[in-house]
């Protein structure tokens, strides 16, 4: 016996388009449909599908689809977030606006341009930096507890969801940091086996590095992997004050 054909589950999507080769045209939001009952459930499950069956032309960014390299970052139903791991909100009565990260140059229909951010994330020197070494040439050892510190700051994938998010990083972004390149080098600070922690914090002592956040918090409510800028932020504050 014939299985029953499904009834369409018709889901709209307005998605951004700019494109740089042709500057005369404005950006635009274009809406494509789809039947949720032949797609994935997660957002990047969508574009994929567009790019594939509808619109070759759009462009962004998606490597893993696991929310591990941050690719696919953009700004979906006004939040900040992963398309890998954003849900497509089933209600076919309501249109999904998909936008590139906000207050970002644009390359591309949803590709922000990163190049500042990567840049402003070199200047914290993410890397140990020691002055002595093991006399035996063996790795640094580092305790159980001291390891733990770091937990809740390595995880952080620099998809900028959460830097993007951020009124004072809108503001003054090419002076501050900004959350995710914030959190970053407070995890190189408290690190146990890094010798640098002076001139980390040296190079923070100005109005704008550092002190442009106001704990708005809109980070920690956007981080797709659960993390608090906020909190690392509050904590490099302290230890410069009291150090």
């Amino acid at each position: 016996m014939a299985t029953e054909a499904k009834t369409p589950r018709l889901k709209s999507f307005q998605i951004y388009r700019w494109n740089p080769d042709t500057p005369e045209e404005k950006p635009r939001m274009q809406t494509y449909q789809i039947d949720l009952n032949e797609c994935g459930p997660m957002v990047l499950d969508a574009i994929l599908k567009i790019k594939n069956e509808q619109d070759s032309t759009l462009t962004f960014r998606r490597s893993c689809r696991e929310g591990i390299c941050g690719s696919c970052a953009m700004n979906i139903g006004g939040r900040n977030t992963l398309a890998c791991l954003c849900r497509i909100d089933t209600d076919t009565s309501k249109d999904l606006k998909i936008y590139p990260l906000p207050h970002m140059y644009v390359v591309k229909d949803l590709v922000p341009d990163l190049t500042h951010f990567y840049q402003q994330y070199k200047s914290i020197k993410p890397y140990l930096q020691r002055s002595t070494f093991p006399e035996d040439g063996k790795e640094v050892l580092q305790s159980v507890e001291d390891r733990h510190k770091l937990d809740g700051l390595y995880e952080c994938i620099l998809c900028a969801c959460c830097s993007t998010s951020c009124p004072s990083y809108w503001w003054n972004q090419q002076e501050y940091l900004g959350p995710a390149v914030l959190m970053q080098a407070y995890r190189w600070m408290i690190d146990s086996r890094d010798q640098a922690g002076d001139e980390r914090r040296a190079r923070l002592e100005n109005s704008m590095s550092l002190y442009r956040c106001h704990t708005i918090m809109n980070c920690a409510r956007t981080c797709p992997k659960g993390l608090n800028p906020g909190l690392a932020i509050a904590k490099i504050k302290k230890s410069m004050a009291f150090t």
